[in-house]
């Protein structure tokens, strides 16, 4: 990178207003976000984010997964670009930084070198990813799935949310279908800017998280069914239980988890009992179990350890147990060149920092199996996450964003 452009910063002030402007879409209840994917709310945030794009005098891409792509040209016609980016979907009471960070990070970038009158060879380009959250629709970076190839876009079409809306549909609905093949862009790079969603930035008084690895995900949907029955008038002996059981194999993820401390992780998040009603035993609980670890072969020893312990509390209780595989992902090692870049960029700019392995999946986990990919991170309070209470500081943005500026502009080449 030419002298000239070692000092250069994007403007903090502005990517904070932003991200402030961005969180009046869809507030929660607790003073975040419940802009969730395929909503209303979601087609309100990406016209948001298309209006601020076209005024940065970008054309913006669509797909049919919905993905946008909001592209600055470089001087060569021949040059991949490079793709900066996260998500603007949020948890049903998610925060105001969650994947929002990392989206108008890139937009940022795009700013600050129409600011500066700065031009790359290559486009960089603006990113938008469909579906990262997983939670109204399972798995999780369900679009960047399907443009990394891993799952096909028939498959991710139909699936369907609690009440039985399939992907496809709402996408239609709220008009964000693009006629884009999915995955037919190259890229020469991805970067993806995101908070850490844990605690040890902020613990360690770090600025910056160089991220080197990702953790590898697995998600089982398991299904316990029982016998719905009177809680009153049914005797003990008598009932086929399917929330005790439940309750059992919970106690079973949290001690396979913990066999495997220090880095694995596991826990229940997501429970759905049946009929859910104060007098009714529950006749069906629909649980996902989620089990991460950097060792593919420790998810696998989780995985097989719950099926068996599952199997055997159902066995013994009379019932019946099904599971599905809803989402997951190996573990991930990042680009050796792009996370040099990350690297290299922090310390220029005299951030302090560390390398650190994510512990959530994030779209770049699958982008990197099609693209050279990093991730940068900064801290958030109390490594809180998928919260309302989610909270990061105006300083900790920019220096990200900083970072994130410097590594892309590197690998996009400045054109003096």
């Amino acid at each position: 990178m030419a002298a000239s452009a070692q000092n250069l910063r994007i403007n903090g002030d502005r990517l904070w207003d932003s991200l402030m402007e961005m969180a009046k879409i869809g507030p929660g209840v607790a003073g975040g976000n419940n802009r969730q994917t395929l909503t209303d709310e979601d087609a309100e945030g990406r016209a948001l984010f298309q209006k601020w794009c076209e005024e940065a005098r970008c054309s913006m891409g669509l797909d049919q997964m919905g993905n946008m792509f909001a592209w600055r040209e470089g001087t060569d016609p021949e040059a991949l670009p490079v793709y900066v980016g996260s998500h603007l979907d949020t948890q049903p009471t998610g925060g105001k930084y969650d994947g929002v960070l990392g989206v108008l990070g890139g937009l940022e970038i795009i700013r600050t070198l129409n600011d500066l009158g700065i031009k790359t060879k290559h486009p960089i380009v603006a990113t938008n990813w469909t579906n990262e959250e997983g939670t109204r629709y399972a798995p999780a970076m369900l679009s960047s799935g399907v443009f990394a190839g891993m799952h096909t876009q028939d498959w991710a079409y139909d699936r369907e949310d609690a009440e039985g809306k399939k992907f496809g549909d709402e996408l239609r609905r709220i008009g964000w279908c693009g006629e884009e093949e999915v995955g037919a862009r190259k890229m020469h790079a991805f970067f993806e800017l995101h908070i850490e969603q844990g605690p040890i930035l902020e613990a360690e008084g770090k600025d910056i998280g160089v991220v080197t690895h990702g953790q590898g995900l697995s998600w089982t949907q398991v299904t316990v069914t029982g016998k719905d029955a009177h809680t009153g008038s049914t005797p003990m002996p008598m009932r086929k239980n399917a929330g005790l059981a439940m309750a059992r194999i919970l106690e079973k993820v949290d001690e396979i988890a913990w066999s495997h401390a220090p880095h694995a992780v596991g826990a229940v998040g997501h429970i759905d009992v049946y009929p859910n009603s104060r007098n009714v035993i529950p006749g069906k609980a629909v649980f996902t179990v989620d089990f991460r670890s950097p060792d593919l072969d420790v998810i696998t020893d989780m995985e097989n350890r719950l099926r068996v312990a599952a199997e055997d509390i159902v066995d013994e209780m009379g019932l019946q147990i099904q599971f599905e595989r809803v989402g997951g992902f190996d573990p991930v090692k990042f680009d050796g060149d792009c996370v040099a870049a990350v690297r290299g960029a922090a310390e220029r700019l005299g951030y302090s920092h560390t390398d650190i392995i994510s512990g959530a999946g994030h779209d770049a986990c699958w982008i990197n199996r099609v693209a050279p990919t990093a991730m940068v991170m900064c801290p958030c309070v109390d490594g809180l996450s998928h919260n309302e209470a989610e909270e990061i500081s105006k300083d900790w943005a920019a220096a990200g964003a900083d970072v994130l500026f410097h590594a892309v502009i590197e690998t996009a080449e400045i054109v003096e």
